[in-house]
C-alpha cells in the first residue's frame, strides 16, 4: 500500500521509544512476539502476534492511528484507521 492512501500522515512525529521492550507486557512481568512504535507519542507496545496486542489496545485508547515496526531490518508503517501500510520515503 501507497503512504498516499493514509490521511493521518500528519500524527508522524520525530518520536524516540520509551523503552527497550512493551511498556506494558515489562509493567505485567510478560512477554512478547514483536515491538511497535507508537508515531504519535513514542509508546512501545506489542504485536498483535503477541498475546496482550497493547500496540492496538493504545490504538484504541488514544486514536494515535500510526505505528511503525520496531524489528531490526524493518521500515514499514501501518495507520490503523486506513488499515494500510507503507515505508517510508
Amino acid at each position: 500500500m501507497a503512504k498516499e492512501s493514509c490521511s493521518h500522515l500528519d500524527q508522524i512525529h520525530d518520536v524516540h521509544p520509551h523503552t527497550r521492550g512493551c511498556e506494558d507486557c515489562l509493567a505485567l512481568g510478560d512477554e512478547w512476539v514483536h515491538l511497535r512504535l507508537c508515531m504519535t507519542c513514542g509508546k512501545v507496545g506489542c504485536c498483535d502476534s503477541s498475546k496482550n496486542k497493547h500496540a492496538t489496545q493504545h490504538f484504541h485508547a488514544t486514536k494515535h492511528a500510526i505505528i511503525r515496526s520496531l524489528e531490526p531490518g524493518e521500515r514499514w508503517f501501518w495507520c490503523y484507521v486506513d488499515e494500510v501500510g507503507f515505508e517510508p520515503g
